[in-house]
């Protein structure tokens, strides 16, 4: 079993930046991968970034340019550092664990997650 706690996430402006942090407790915390999604209302819940207990990391070509996943295993926490936000990355961000074999990019393949945490771009 692996519990996640999402933390980081509050309101900003356009332009603003935001860190969110993943923490997770568990055995064999570095055998997973951990990754963000993020969900907006009406719509699927949208794969991020990724990185393995190796510090390979993986994102969406949408957020490419903009967002940086980390990972300091010494601390079982992973973190997401988003620059230049626009109002359309309003959403809940959730963090999830998967075991490295899964495909990194589907949802279905983390088989943990967190509760999420919210975050508003807004003026």
């Amino acid at each position: 079993q692996v519990q996640l706690v999402e933390s980081g996430g509050e309101s900003v402006r356009p332009g603003g930046s935001l860190r969110l942090s993943c923490t997770a407790s568990g055995r064999n915390i570095n055998e997973y991968v951990l990754g963000w999604f993020r969900q907006a209302p009406g719509k699927e819940r949208e794969f991020l970034a990724a990185i393995t207990g190796g510090l390979t990391p993986y994102y969406a070509d949408s957020v490419l340019d903009r967002f940086t996943i980390s990972r300091v295993n010494a601390k079982n926490t992973a973190y997401l550092r988003m620059d230049s936000l626009k109002p359309e990355d309003t959403a809940v961000y959730y963090c999830a664990a998967k075991s490295i074999s899964r495909p990194v990019r589907a949802s279905s393949s983390y088989e943990y997650w967190g509760q999420g945490t919210q975050v508003t771009v807004s003026s």
